[in-house]
């Protein structure tokens, strides 16, 4: 009975499910919340400005119930600066810690990224989809964008089009990545996952199932009907699917 009535008046560990920062709260003595970027299952995202030389930062803070031990923020740091020459991949600043609620939380400092995300991109497109040609451009710099990664022996994990950031189009597509799937060691299974939803990515820019039966056939000879094994076939790296992109002839 007084083990019980002990354990009983142990508290519960905390569960944070929201920060809620405010504009203008300053964190760690040195940046000032300017707003919500987003939100997942793991924690945050701000954008904020460096108090004392006003450049803006984006954070990321950590759930603590989703960064025991801090390992969560320790790898995903890790990854980013291993993936830093990567041209799509977001540059990690430093580490900070603060208090909140009287929990120590994590936060992650990196650059800020200005651009739109493509899944906004897309919708605001004529007819809210790209045309085949527009489509083959963004397919050319994701395959490009993510072969670099899978050469440094990694991978991203949850590839989607609100993971994706446009920064700027022309001929081409600069865009940046968001939100690595970051447990575990690469696999050849995780490279096989990004290269089924870079053409996943492909086929909901050209308008999904509602416009494939009218695509031509080089997009679906791409597209595969989306079956992965055909996929996989086909496209047995992001490198193959790249160099499949610059030398494909169109009847």
């Amino acid at each position: 009975m007084r083990i019980a009535a002990a354990v009983n008046r142990i508290p519960k560990k905390k569960v944070i499910k929201d920060f809620d920062l405010k504009p203008g709260r300053i964190l760690v003595r040195k940046y000032e919340v300017i707003k919500q970027l987003g939100k997942g299952w793991e924690g945050e995202v701000y954008l904020v400005r460096e108090t004392a030389t006003r450049i803006e930062r984006a954070i990321k803070l950590f759930f603590p119930q989703r960064n025991l031990k801090d390992r969560a923020a320790r790898v995903y740091a890790q990854k980013l600066h291993k993936l830093r020459h990567c041209p799509m991949v977001i540059q990690y600043s430093t580490r900070e810690s603060f208090i909140y609620r009287g929990i120590p939380i994590t936060l992650l400092v990196s650059e800020f990224v200005e651009g739109e995300l493509l899944s906004d991109f897309i919708a605001r497109q004529f007819g809210k989809r790209l045309s085949a040609f527009q489509a083959l451009h963004l397919l050319h710099a994701l395959a490009k964008g993510i072969e670099c990664i899978h050469q440094m022996k990694e991978y991203h994990g949850d590839l989607h089009t609100e993971n994706i950031i446009v920064q700027r189009y022309g001929l081409g597509f600069d865009m940046k990545l968001l939100d690595f799937y970051h447990w575990g060691a690469s696999s050849r299974e995780n490279v096989r996952d990004d290269i089924v939803d870079l053409i996943r990515i492909f086929h909901e820019a050209l308008g999904g199932s509602r416009y494939y039966s009218r695509q031509p056939p080089e997009v679906k000879a791409i597209c595969r009907g989306l079956k992965r094994t055909l996929i996989l076939k086909h496209f047995r790296s992001a490198g193959q699917l790249r160099e499949y992109l610059e030398t494909m002839e169109w009847q």
